[in-house]
C-alpha cells in the first residue's frame, strides 16, 4: 500500500470526469459518482488507508441499470491489515409509481474477513415508500441464490433471502444524509451490512463524505470476528 496506488486510482477515477462533462453537454441518461479517500501517518507507527469506489447508472423509459464497485486497503508497518472489495449490478423495472422489480448481482471478497468470496444472485420486489424534494424511502425484499467460501477454503451453497431499506434525508441545498440497511439470510449464514454517510459539497460536483459501515457474519470459523467496521473520510465527484 502506498503513494503510487493512490495515484494510479486517482488516474482511473479522472476519466469519468471528462466523461462526465460530455454526458451533461448530451443530457445523457447516464449518472454516478466517484469517490476517493487516502490517508497516511508517519512516526512511531506508520499507517495508511485507501478507500475508492464508482457508481454509474443508466435510466430509460421504465429501466435503470446501475454498477457499483468499491475497494478498501489498510497497512500497519507495510503489513496489510485489511483489503476488501465489492463489486455489483443492479437492473430495476419500474412497474407503477411507486413499485418496481429488480435483479441483482453481487460479488464480495476479504482477504481478512471471516469469508474470503461471497457472490450472491437475487431477484425481488421493490417499493418507494417515501418519495420527494427532501425524504426517500425505498425498501426492498428478494430471493436467491448465495456462494461462498471461506478463508479455509470450506465452499458453501445457499438459498437466501434478502430484504434492504435505502433512505436519504436532504436536509439542506448542499447536503444529505444516508443510510442503507440490507440482509441476506440463508441456512447458513446472515449477512448483513449497514452504511451510514452524510455528504456535503464543497465547490460544483465535488462533494465530501464521511461514512461508517458495518459488515456483519452471524456464522464464521474459529477465531474469526463476526463483525468489520470502516471509518471512511472521502472526496465524491457527482457527475
Amino acid at each position: 500500500m502506498n503513494y503510487r496506488l493512490a495515484l494510479a486510482l486517482a488516474a482511473l477515477i479522472s476519466p469519468l470526469a471528462l466523461f462526465a462533462q460530455d454526458a451533461e453537454e448530451e443530457k445523457s441518461p447516464w449518472a454516478g459518482s466517484a469517490t476517493l479517500g487516502y490517508l497516511a501517518t508517519t512516526g512511531n507507527t506508520e499507517n495508511s488507508t485507501l478507500n475508492t469506489g464508482f457508481e454509474i447508472g443508466y435510466t430509460m423509459d421504465k429501466w435503470l441499470h446501475l454498477l457499483t464497485a468499491a475497494a478498501i486497503s489498510a497497512s500497519e508497518n507495510e503489513q496489510n491489515t485489511a483489503e476488501a472489495y465489492d463489486l455489483g449490478w443492479k437492473s430495476e423495472r419500474k412497474i407503477t409509481d411507486h413499485d418496481f422489480i429488480f435483479g441483482r448481482l453481487q460479488w464480495r471478497k476479504d482477504r481478512f474477513g471471516a469469508y474470503d468470496t461471497q457472490f450472491s444472485q437475487t431477484l425481488g420486489y421493490g417499493r418507494r415508500l417515501i418519495d420527494n424534494d427532501q425524504h426517500k424511502l425505498n425498501v426492498e425484499f428478494g430471493i436467491g441464490a448465495r456462494q461462498s467460501e471461506t478463508q479455509f477454503g470450506i465452499s458453501e451453497n445457499e438459498t437466501i433471502f434478502t430484504v434492504g431499506g435505502y433512505y436519504k434525508w436532504q436536509f439542506s441545498e448542499t447536503a444529505e444524509f444516508r443510510q442503507d440497511l440490507k440482509a441476506e439470510s440463508g441456512s447458513k449464514n446472515t449477512y448483513t451490512e449497514s452504511v451510514t454517510a452524510i455528504s456535503a459539497k464543497l465547490v460544483g460536483d465535488l462533494a465530501l463524505v464521511a461514512s461508517y459501515t458495518i459488515k456483519n457474519n452471524s456464522d464464521v470459523p474459529p477465531l474469526t470476528e463476526k463483525t468489520d467496521t470502516y471509518t471512511a473520510l472521502s472526496l465524491k465527484y457527482l457527475f
